[in-house]
């Protein structure tokens, strides 16, 4: 199934953080697990590793944050 295109955000309405992938040797990213692991996009709750296309981004949900999919990443 192709990834939902959900438009840009809306500064308005609830999303998750779109983060880019960390290198490495970077230390990950804090992220709560006690409640809903999914992710928002402009109000739209997605579940843990749906895809969604932004723009010409294409975004991965990951334990309630967005992370930027590099084609070569696929």
């Amino acid at each position: 199934m192709p990834p939902i295109n959900v438009g840009i955000p809306d500064p308005e309405l609830k999303n998750s953080p779109i983060l880019e992938p960390i290198a490495d040797e970077e230390p990950p990213p804090v992220v709560d697990e006690t409640g809903f692991v999914g992710c928002y996009f402009n109000d739209q709750r997605f579940d843990h590793g749906t895809y969604v296309r932004s723009g010409d981004q294409l975004l991965r949900c990951e334990h309630g944050v967005w992370i930027v999919v590099q084609p070569d990443d696929l």
